[in-house]
C-alpha cells in the first residue's frame, strides 16, 4: 500500500505528460490561439466603429462584445462553443506546461508565468460559455459591481488599487514585449518578407494591447483614489474613455488597428507556435 501511495504522483505526472504531448491536444491548443486571434480582430473592428461613430451604442469592444457579435450571426452559437472549447484547451495545455515543463524542473518563475497565462485564457473562455448557454455578459457592469463592493472598506480600496497596478504591470509587459520583439521567441518566425510582416504585426499588436490594458489599470486606480465605482470599467469602458480624450478618436482607431494586428499575429502563432 505504501509503495502504491509513493508511485501515485509519478503515475499522475506520467498520465499528464502523455496527454500534454498528444497530437490532438496540441492541435486543440493551437486552435485556442486562432480563436483568440479572431476575438482580437473583432475587438479591433468594434473599437474602430466606436471611434468613427459607425457602431451601435450597445456594442462593447472587449472580448465579451466580440463573442456577442459572433453569437448574433447565423449559426454563431456553434462558433461561440468552438471558441470556448479552443480557449479552454489552450488554458489546460498551458497549465500542464507550467507543471510539467517548468515547476517539475524547478523553474518556478517561468512556471508561474505560464500558469498566469493559463488563467488568462481560461478567463476568456468563461464569457464564451455564458453566452453559449444563452446568457449575457456585461464586462463593465461586472467591474463596477466588484468595485462598488471593494470600496466599502479601506482594505477593499487597497485591493482595488493593487489590482489596477497589476493590470498596468501586465500592460507594460505587453508594450515591452512588443518593443523588444521577444514575442518572436514564441513562434518559428517565417523567413523573408513574410517574417518581416509577422514581426510588424506582433510589434504593433503587443504595443496596442499593452496600451489598452494600461488604460484599464489607470481607471481602476482612479476608482480606488476617488472611491467612485462609476469610474471603474473593463476594457470596453477604458477604450471609450480613450475616445473622449483630445484626438482620442484617432488614438482609438490606432489601438483598434493594433488589436487587429495582434489578432492576425495570433493567427500566425496558431500555426507556428513553439509548443
Amino acid at each position: 500500500m505504501a509503495s502504491a501511495r509513493t508511485t501515485l504522483p509519478a503515475r499522475l505526472l506520467s498520465a499528464a505528460r502523455t496527454v500534454h504531448e498528444s497530437t490532438g491536444f496540441e492541435r486543440a491548443a493551437r486552435a485556442g490561439f486562432a480563436v483568440n486571434g479572431l476575438l482580437h480582430v473583432l475587438m479591433g473592428v468594434l473599437a474602430i466603429s466606436v471611434a468613427t461613430g459607425a457602431g451601435n451604442a450597445g456594442d462593447d469592444d472587449d472580448p465579451a462584445g466580440a463573442i456577442h457579435a459572433i453569437a448574433d450571426t447565423p449559426g454563431g452559437f456553434v462558433l461561440v462553443w468552438v471558441i470556448a472549447a479552443g480557449l479552454a484547451c489552450l488554458a489546460l495545455w498551458l497549465l500542464l506546461e507550467s507543471v510539467l515543463g517548468h515547476l517539475v524542473r524547478g523553474e518556478v518563475r517561468s512556471g508561474l508565468l505560464v500558469a498566469a497565462k493559463a488563467v488568462a485564457y481560461g478567463a476568456l473562455a468563461v464569457p464564451a460559455v455564458t453566452i453559449g448557454l444563452g446568457g449575457r455578459v456585461e464586462s463593465d457592469d461586472d467591474v463596477r459591481e466588484i468595485s462598488a463592493f471593494l470600496v466599502q472598506t479601506p482594505i477593499g480600496i487597497v485591493v482595488l488599487g493593487l489590482a489596477g497596478l497589476a493590470v498596468i504591470g501586465i500592460g507594460v509587459y505587453f508594450v515591452v514585449k512588443g518593443v523588444r520583439r521577444t514575442f518572436l521567441d514564441d513562434i518559428r518566425t517565417p523567413s523573408g518578407s513574410v517574417g518581416k510582416a509577422v514581426t510588424v504585426l506582433g510589434t504593433v499588436g503587443y504595443i496596442a494591447k499593452g496600451v489598452a490594458l494600461t488604460a484599464v489599470g489607470v481607471l481602476l486606480i482612479i476608482t480606488a483614489v476617488t472611491v467612485d465605482p462609476a469610474e471603474a470599467a473593463g476594457l470596453d469602458g477604458a477604450l471609450r474613455s480613450v475616445a473622449e480624450l483630445p484626438f482620442g478618436a484617432a488614438l482609438l482607431v490606432l489601438i483598434g488597428l493594433g488589436l487587429i494586428a495582434y489578432g492576425l499575429y495570433c493567427g500566425v502563432r496558431a500555426r507556428r507556435a513553439t509548443l
